[in-house]
């Protein structure tokens, strides 16, 4: 199969499909391997790299698109993408669609099988290519808070752990997964006060026993939330259900009692976001105020450390780019793991969730000639 990487053109986006160690285990399962020239500029890989490790260089995105038979990105395919792709191509990216119903209809159009890492499952019922993501995005959520708590950023002036003789900020963290652990590991560690809350209670017993007494976990309600969210410096929106949009935990009219200058963390963007009043930002204009509340809600969090989570990235996908590269589509019928990550083929959306939350009803686009 030849799989092809392009540069990744959404905003403050450094991250690639694949990094050279990957391409290399690529090439040497006798795949061809076509890579933008550039591609891997944010992470630090020349070109030079790229074709030491056994791919071959083209000049643009056209080419890329031209001769694949399978395109790896990480972010979704942005507008000009989508009319680059064909009805014979698999696409293997990040893509929820739940929140975008413009991308999904696009990817319709196209024709393209997409494949997105997101609803990718294992033998658990986790998540494992969004797993790394979660990791980097959950600790990368309490390093903006601190950022934006910060007065002449707009918020609180509150240092995230206090000093002695001085409360720390009081962070809360709606969801107790992969996102919502680490954000609670990152902010303790700091020395924040940190309140967890999940509607699980198995999943309470754990963290509890993780954090051995260090963070508060609490029961997940209406009541639980407002209390909480009321009290709070900091708020993590970090939920989560597989493939559609985010509930939305905090309504507009909450803001009003919160504290002036508190910052709400939107981790949940990508998916909707679950605040009423969140919509995405980009890593140039990362924040703005609502009610005299600061929202952080960049849709690409890890973008901004692509060494690192371009790498963790792979680590996690790579074994699965290989499954399709040597079986293609067949992949999918002897892996109901990566079968689960199917979203859209032959012009229907093809994950319930997804469809449910776009109100789509499974047809095929039609488009026109």
């Amino acid at each position: 199969m030849r799989i092809g990487v392009p540069t990744e053109i959404k905003s403050n986006e450094f991250r690639v499909g694949l990094v050279p160690g990957s391409v290399r285990e690529v090439v040497a399962r006798g795949h061809e391997v076509v890579v933008q020239s550039g591609a891997g500029a944010g992470i630090f890989a020349d070109d030079e790299a790229y074709a030491k490790a056994g791919a071959r260089i083209v000049p643009d995105a056209e080419a890329v698109f031209a001769a694949a038979d399978m395109i790896v990105k990480v972010k979704e395919p942005q507008p000009v993408e989508c009319r680059r792709l064909k009805p014979n191509q698999i696409l293997f990216t990040y893509l929820h669609l739940a929140a975008d119903p413009e991308q999904a209809r696009a990817l319709m159009a196209s024709g393209a099988t997409a494949i997105a890492y997101e609803t990718v499952t294992d033998a658990s019922g986790a998540l494992p290519l969004l797993a790394p993501m979660s990791e980097v995005a959950g600790r990368l959520a309490i390093e903006a808070a601190a950022s934006a708590l910060r007065r002449h950023n707009g918020g609180r002036g509150v240092l995230m752990g206090g000093v002695p003789g001085v409360r720390p900020a009081k962070v809360v963290v709606l969801g107790g997964g992969v996102v919502g652990t680490h954000a609670a590991r990152m902010a303790a560690g700091l020395g924040a006060e940190v309140s967890i809350l999940d509607r699980s209670l198995t999943r309470l017993r754990q963290l509890d026993e993780l954090f051995e007494g260090r963070v508060r976990t609490l029961a997940s309600t209406l009541e639980t939330i407002e209390t909480e969210v009321f009290g709070a410096d900091v708020v993590v929106g970090a939920v989560l259900v597989a493939g559609a949009s985010a509930p939305k935990l905090v309504s507009r009219a909450m803001l009003k009692q919160m504290k002036r200058g508190a910052v709400l963390v939107d981790v949940s963007i990508d998916q909707g976001g679950c605040f009423a009043t969140s919509k995405p930002t980009t890593h140039a204009n990362p924040t703005f105020e609502v009610d005299g509340i600061i929202h952080y809600c960049v849709a690409n969090m890890p973008g901004c450390v692509p060494v690192t989570s371009a790498q963790a990235l792979n680590n996690a996908t790579l074994p699965f780019v290989l499954k399709l590269a040597d079986k293609g589509l067949a992949a999918l019928e002897r892996d109901p793991h990566l079968a689960a990550g199917l979203n859209v083929r032959a012009g229907r959306i093809t994950h319930p969730a997804a469809a449910a939350s776009l109100g789509f009803d499974g047809s095929p686009v039609v488009v026109a000639e």
